[in-house]
């Protein structure tokens, strides 16, 4: 069970570092934890995960609900009774959606959210999702996916979330003009940046999956350009693709060169003159370098190490190579998709070590034996490494905070700086 896999480097392609491909144990959350951001974005859906109570315990803490709230997600709790096939799971299922959708007759879409425990007794959330979505429509939509974490790092749950939501699309007119759809959960402040940000260029119509309100969802078909803001989508692309959507390739929108690389892609699909696009980006790309400017006075020179935890490690150790001027020790990364990554692995550094998968105890060794200033990683190892004199960041942070665009930058490399300054302070 705890058997060593041995290590297989892949060869480096043009503008691609060596990839060390391991696969052993990992350390990371499940895909239940997409649903704490993903339910502040579709303001008027509701997650219910099919699960244990370990599932709901994951959801209430890493969300921080307080008491007196109402969140917009619940657990469906499977007991003993149902592992063991003592009663109608179905049946169960059906009566706990429709005490919510009395309870709650503002939600418009309800997400079953499938969980270890629903896969293991193979309890057919697709099927309880199309039963339940004709009985209750039009008023409400019912649909499913799974945040499992058995074989799923935690960002697959906004991309199997968002897969799901693809074939509700409403299908392109034939001679619709051609339109930018941008994929990936945005905080609102930074889907409006963007939007403005679009509009001075002249693109559009421009649509964000996932909208703001359920029955906002953008049309898709063979006009649609897509952008993608996270680096995780690889099911979602998939699905689009399938509806005739192509895909823009960029780097992803951290720092001031990605955002500027993102930005630039779409206005070149979409014609927009060079003149024109550097008048309009010339303004937020000076705020960003300013604002970013005395991040890199304290964090240039300093290494990192980045455990494979979100699949945003590559553009991350791109913004923190070239634009705050940090050594990269190692950047791991669950999955490495190489056609959505292209950009992003051309502009790392010559010589930087890349992992995809995980085998945690052989990552600890090399990171012990690098002894970075800085590692990023999920809360399992954080602490014990912590205990262990080094200073590390939390990974799901940089999931949950908005970091996009330019206004977002410093944000971003704030979140890197703060743990150096912190142990700074302790150690005075």
């Amino acid at each position: 069970m705890n058997a060593r896999i041995p290590i297989a480097v892949e060869a480096a392609g043009c503008g691609t570092p060596e990839v060390l491909r391991e696969r052993g144990q990992r350390e990371v959350f499940c895909g239940l934890t997409g649903i704490v951001w993903l339910h502040r974005r579709i303001q008027d859906a509701f997650f219910l995960v099919v699960g244990s109570r370990t599932c709901a315990h994951l959801i209430q803490s890493a969300a921080g609900v307080m008491i007196f709230a109402e969140p917009r997600f619940a657990t469906a709790i499977i007991d003993e009774r149902d592992l063991a096939g003592l009663a109608d799971a179905q049946a169960e299922l059906d009566r706990v959606v429709v005490r919510l959708l009395e309870r709650r007759p503002d939600i418009r879409m309800l997400f079953l959210v499938g969980s270890c425990p629903s896969e293991v007794i193979k309890l057919d959330l697709s099927r309880a999702a199309s039963r339940l979505s004709q009985r209750f429509a039009p008023s409400c939509r019912v649909l499913s996916y799974s945040g499992s974490g058995i074989e799923t790092t935690f960002t697959q749950g906004e991309d199997a979330c968002l897969a799901a939501l693809v074939p509700s699309m409403p299908a392109q007119a034939p001679d619709s003009p051609p339109a930018l759809l941008v994929a990936g959960a945005l905080a609102d402040i930074v889907e409006d940046q963007f939007r403005r940000l679009f509009d001075a260029l002249g693109i559009g119509p421009v649509g964000f999956l996932p909208p703001r309100r359920s029955d906002e969802l953008p049309a898709v078909g063979p006009h649609t350009r897509v952008l993608l803001a996270q680096p995780f989508l690889a099911d979602t692309a998939r699905a689009l693709e399938v509806r005739g959507a192509t895909m823009l390739r960029a780097p992803f929108p951290f720092g001031e060169e990605g955002t500027t690389g993102w930005l630039r892609a779409a206005a070149e699909a979409f014609g927009v003159p060079a003149e024109r696009f550097e008048a309009v980006v010339a303004a937020p790309r000076e705020r960003a370098r300013a604002a970013l400017a005395p991040h890199r006075e304290r964090l240039a020179g300093k290494r990192v190490f980045l455990f494979p935890d979100s699949q945003l490690e590559p553009p991350l150790a791109r913004f923190l190579a070239r634009e705050l001027g940090m050594g990269l020790v190692e950047v791991g990364t669950p999955y490495l998709h190489r056609q959505h990554l292209a950009e992003e692995l051309a502009l790392l550094p010559a010589g930087t070590r890349l992992s995809e998968g995980q085998d945690v105890e052989r990552q600890l060794d090399r990171c012990r034996a690098e002894r970075p200033d800085l590692v990023v990683c999920g809360l399992g190892l954080a602490n014990p490494l912590e205990a262990e004199g080094m200073t590390t960041k939390w990974s799901i942070e940089l999931v949950f905070t908005p970091v996009h665009g330019y206004e977002q930058a410093a944000d971003l490399a704030e979140l890197f700086a703060r743990p150096l300054r912190r142990r700074a302070l302790l150690a005075a």
